[in-house]
């Protein structure tokens, strides 16, 4: 359900005008789920994908800790491709499959 999702997300962020640079890019730290430019900003984005929202919205399992750890990967990512000086930000798209059809919801700037 997660390469799923992400291909959802990677689809609808592309019809937002998201150009998508990475997708699940491993670091020793971690993974990063999508990399993509957006209105001038390095967006770095969390996918979530719940079968339904009846137990938890899946904006809400990017915990602190977990905002932590994609802050650490995404410093990572810029001294490893050496851009220095950049705008980043930090998105999540929440997807939930309503009746076997999904529900994309991207969070620009979520943290």
């Amino acid at each position: 359900m997660g390469d799923a999702g992400e291909n959802l997300a990677a689809a609808a962020l592309k019809k937002q005008g998201y150009k998508i640079l990475e997708r699940n890019y491993t670091t020793p730290l971690g993974e990063i789920d999508l990399i993509a430019r957006h209105e001038g900003d390095l967006v770095f984005i969390e996918v979530k994908t719940r079968r339904s929202d009846k137990f938890q919205d899946p904006r809400d399992a990017v915990t602190p800790a977990k905002q932590a750890r994609l802050q650490r990967l995404a410093d990572y990512y810029l001294q490893r491709k050496r851009l220095g000086e950049v705008e980043i930000r930090f998105d999540v798209v929440g997807i939930t499959w309503e009746e076997d059809q999904p529900r994309v919801n991207i969070i620009p700037a979520a943290f």
